[in-house]
């Protein structure tokens, strides 16, 4: 695989992130954020720095440059192999200087995650340039992804899925085990699956423990007729997965059927209101609506989904607070859920890609209500 190839997106986004300093006035981005800087550039190390300059004529690309300390000497050739590399200790401070060098008189910065002191330090080291707030640039550029992103997510997500497959085939859904047992089996199942890491701590939560959102796993004891709710997902290439199946064990009662048909309801009404240029709170009242109107609403305790990418937690928030359209390309959950405290809760969670036509489906296990 050429060069060119596997830099090829990596300088697309940094175009894509001219553009936007071009409108806002700023000559360059000092981004600090390592997950911004991986997207960027493909570098992974744990310090760096990235300054990206506005111009794009030729011969100014030499003014996007890259630093980082002597650990990632020979990483940062073998990830970065486009861009001009420093090495620095101080990786920020060093491309503050040759922001100043170069005459870049104001530089944005990502306000969002720089402290007050880093500030601080930076305005007195580099008094010649102006340091002007630039909070999430790269962040909204993530919140659309591109067919090697969506490629990661789907196969995070296929990691994902076929844990969970040999989980409940094994018999590792029964009464007896613990909900940490069940945890720590199900993570172990997804790096037998090519995951490179678990996308959060995996909630395994129990007959009254499924009532809580995000309850940790304890040493609660799986009963007959519980339901068993586990919220989970793969890393694979930085990107994560997410889902969310509730089970029944052994034997169900009927409040346990109807409960699952509502929530089912809700989130097919929820994916099925995705698509680009909607309004993300349009889409949650979609799903919301259906449990509003079986009486149930003050029971549906969060939103209905995020964006999934590099983190967990990505723009678009799809929630009854929740600003802005979703955009084609962007990677997002559905995840309505209801829970009566004390006895127990469903929630039904999918990853999709927001497209055109129809959302596309990354999560494909079954979410037909199943005793195991």
């Amino acid at each position: 695989m050429s060069t060119e190839s596997v830099t090829a997106p990596t300088a697309a986004r940094r175009a894509r992130l001219r553009e936007l300093l071009r409108e806002r006035g700023l000559d360059a981005l000092l981004v600090t954020d390592l997950l911004n800087i991986r997207y960027l550039t493909g570098f992974t190390g744990s310090n760096a720095a990235l300054l990206v300059a506005a111009a794009d004529e030729p011969g100014t690309e030499d003014r996007t440059v890259v630093c980082t300390d002597g650990r990632y000497l020979v990483q940062i050739a073998e990830q970065v192999p486009d861009l001009r590399a420093e090495i620095a200790r101080a990786s920020a401070p060093r491309l503050l200087e040759a922001a100043a060098e170069w005459g870049f008189g104001k530089l944005g910065f990502e306000s969002h995650v720089v402290t007050f002191d880093q500030h601080a330090a930076w305005s007195d080291a580099a008094a010649a340039v102006a340091l002007v707030r630039a909070p999430r640039l790269v962040e909204q550029l993530r919140e659309v992804k591109d067919e090697g992103e969506i490629e990661l997510l789907r196969r995070a997500c296929a990691v994902a899925d076929r844990a969970l497959a040999d989980l409940v085939a094994r018999g590792g859904l029964r009464p007896g085990r613990t909900e940490r047992e069940v945890g720590r089996e199900l993570e172990s199942l997804m790096f037998d699956h090519g995951a490179d890491g678990i996308s959060f701590e995996t909630i395994v939560a129990a007959g009254p423990n499924s009532a809580v959102p995000h309850h940790r796993p304890t040493d609660a004891v799986l009963r007959s007729g519980d339901f068993v709710k586990l919220d989970f997902g793969a890393q694979v290439g930085g990107y994560h997965s997410d889902m969310t199946r509730t089970y029944v064990l052994d034997r169900a009662a009927a409040w346990q059927r109807d409960l699952y048909d509502l929530v089912a309801r809700a989130q097919a009404a929820g994916r099925a209101a995705l698509a680009p240029g909607t309004d993300v709170a349009v889409v949650d009242a979609a799903a919301r609506t259906v449990v509003d109107d079986a009486g149930y609403g003050e029971l549906f305790l969060h939103g209905l989904g995020h964006g999934v990418g590099l983190e967990i937690h990505e723009a678009p928030g799809i929630g009854k607070l929740g600003t802005g359209t979703l955009l084609r390309g962007a990677v997002v959950t559905v995840e309505p859920g209801v829970y009566f405290s004390g006895r127990g809760g469903v929630r039904i969670e999918d990853t999709l890609v927001v497209r055109e036509q129809e959302p596309e489906l990354l999560t494909l296990t079954s979410k037909d209500f199943t005793i195991v």
